[in-house]
């Protein structure tokens, strides 16, 4: 053979061999996890039983022997002993900032009798006793008559000082005298708009419960928090997130000052969720909102934040009658509840934020508020083009059926809190009563929506309720307590799958951001935000799944939560 034909021959082997591994040497990794059951979420190769991971992203998944390939020198390899894996969680509709402050408030979140309500305000009181004002939250309605706290209890708790605490949902607070008096709210003062002031039934005296925008009367008296304040709170918040496996959210309302929290982490390069801010709308305002949000949008574009999206407020919510029905409260004759803006400003608003490039994000409890914001999105869709916005819908407690089919129609989310479908006291003691049987088959029907092929995305609310989303699982495959052992479903019509969850709480959240082109399944290419679970969600009963324990959390391969379990 010629020197010259075998320098040619060598030369087409150099680039064969280029061409075959991209040019350049195969990458090695700085972490790989074998012997483990992961789930990508990626639709062309559903499962793999190892990951090798660099420079923050997924570089190969798939089999051990070719995730081992990929080691070198100074790979760290994991066994993992048969742990699953997942793609990290995302919580679609989550008030972090101010869940992570009540955690140093007041905190009554969780807490199941009046008695032990009144004992943890006392309690706290005591404790803080150079505080001007005693504030927090978290009560759950049902505890109290009517879902109707009075004033003299928390007279009795709190004799020194005004107090305010806003209840679980967020849409009632409990004051004292004090708080009353100093607010200047009397028998004689009128109800607010889109609020309401609860009164004594003989008197006519405020009772000591005021309904949404009627909590503004008195905590517009309440001493406003600092810049450190939220940061504190964030810092909680985010790291119970990481905990429970949360490396995305949205979050559910912002403003200014819980913007500058989330953008003061993220330069300092401590944000350990990525975020999607909803901007909170002033409806008030109306389309002139639009330039206001824009500017906010701009101002807060960061490396793990983005403040693109638009929050509107439809309705209230059951319990005390402020969520907006097609239909009149059972209770209530010809009480349908108010929504909190009428349909032809909201879709005179939808249409301007959605040419604005905002993606719509609305709070909706009624069956009356999800038809009015399905409306203005297919108003915003006639008026600018049906683009790939993604507008969704939260909470979504109660749709009419002939509503459903319009979510896939309409390429918009629905995005549920399914911890709360099940037959709690909010529930059986508040709700089936003031809707009937025949509504009352329609609440929460994440079944059906899935059915249609819509996109569902999962949120917990929290603070209102936990933000682990394995209870929130649990509870949509078994329509029934987290804590119940196994029995008959309520609306078992309206069961989904683990996949069908998965999804929600995955790729359908990194969808709902805008982001599925670079996250949200465990594939090549895609960043490593990824948890590992004590257990097979697969090979439990659904009614165990609530029991399983995140032990590892990374975010761009760095971790940002294990488990003390989890040694390697």
């Amino acid at each position: 053979m010629s020197k010259l034909r075998t320098a040619v021959l060598a030369l087409i082997a150099a680039a064969l061999a280029a061409a075959s591994c991209g040019g350049r040497p195969a990458q090695q990794a700085d972490l790989i996890l074998t012997n483990a059951k992961v789930v990508t979420m990626a639709a062309d190769a559903p499962r793999a039983e190892a990951l090798a991971v660099a420079g923050g992203k997924i570089i190969f998944a798939g089999g051990r022997a070719g995730a081992l390939r990929l080691r070198g020198q100074a790979t760290r390899v994991v066994d993992l002993g048969g742990r699953m894996v997942l793609p990290a969680f995302q919580d679609s509709h989550i008030h972090l900032v101010t869940g992570g402050v009540e955690l140093g408030l007041c905190d009554l979140n969780g807490l199941r009798t009046k008695d032990q309500v009144m004992a943890k305000v006392r309690d706290y009181a005591a404790a803080h006793p150079g505080a001007a004002w005693v504030t927090g939250g978290g009560w759950d309605l049902p505890l109290f008559p009517q879902a109707n706290p009075r004033k003299e209890d928390l007279d009795a708790a709190v004799p020194d000082r005004p107090a305010v605490l806003a209840s679980a949902d967020g849409h009632s607070a409990w004051a004292n005298s004090r708080a009353l008096a100093l607010a200047g709210v009397t028998r004689s003062t009128p109800d607010p708009a889109g609020g309401r002031i609860e009164r004594d039934p003989g008197t006519g005296e405020p009772s000591g419960t005021l309904r949404e925008s009627a909590a503004g009367l008195v905590d517009r008296f309440v001493p406003d928090l600092g810049p450190e304040d939220y940061i504190k709170g964030l810092r909680a918040g985010q790291t119970l997130a990481n905990q429970h496996g949360i490396a995305s959210i949205i979050e559910a309302s912002a403003g200014p000052a819980l913007l500058d929290a989330y953008a003061a982490l993220d330069r300092a390069g401590e944000l350990s969720v990525r975020v999607l801010a909803s901007l909170h709308v002033n409806t008030d305002r109306g389309v002139s909102e639009t330039g206001r949000l824009t500017e906010l949008r701009r101002r807060y574009a960061g490396r793990r934040l983005k403040a693109t999206a638009a929050k509107i407020f439809a309705d209230g919510v059951m319990e005390p009658h402020t969520a907006a029905l097609l239909e009149p409260y059972v209770d209530r004759p010809g009480d349908r509840g108010t929504p909190l803006l009428e349909p032809e400003a909201f879709d005179a608003l939808a249409v301007a934020l959605d040419r604005a490039g905002f993606q719509i994000h609305v709070h909706a409890i009624g069956d009356r508020a999800v038809r009015m914001a399905l409306d203005a999105f297919e108003a915003a869709g006639r008026a600018n083009g049906f683009r790939d916005m993604r507008h969704h819908i939260a909470h979504l407690e109660l749709i009419d059926p002939a509503d459903i089919p319009r979510f896939r129609r309409l390429g918009a989310a629905a995005n549920f809190q399914a911890l709360w479908a099940y037959a709690d006291p909010y529930i059986t003691d508040l709700t089936l009563p003031i809707l009937g049987p025949a509504r009352s088959r329609w609440l929460y029907p994440i079944g059906s929506v899935a059915r249609t092929g819509a996109v569902i995305a999962g949120g917990s609310d929290w603070s209102v309720s936990s933000l682990d989303p394995l209870q929130a699982i649990q509870v949509a495959l078994t329509r029934r307590g987290p804590e119940d052992p196994p029995g008959e479903a309520w609306i078992p019509e309206e069961r989904v799958d683990l996949t069908t969850m998965l999804r929600a709480y995955t790729v359908n959240g990194a969808w709902l951001s805008h982001e599925e082109g670079w996250r949200g399944t465990l594939a090549a290419g895609q960043a490593a935000d990824l948890i590992v679970l004590d257990r097979d969600l697969y090979a439990v009963p659904p009614s165990e799944i609530g029991r399983a324990k995140v032990l590892l959390t990374l975010l761009d391969g760095r971790e940002v939560f294990r488990d003390p379990a989890l040694v390697f």
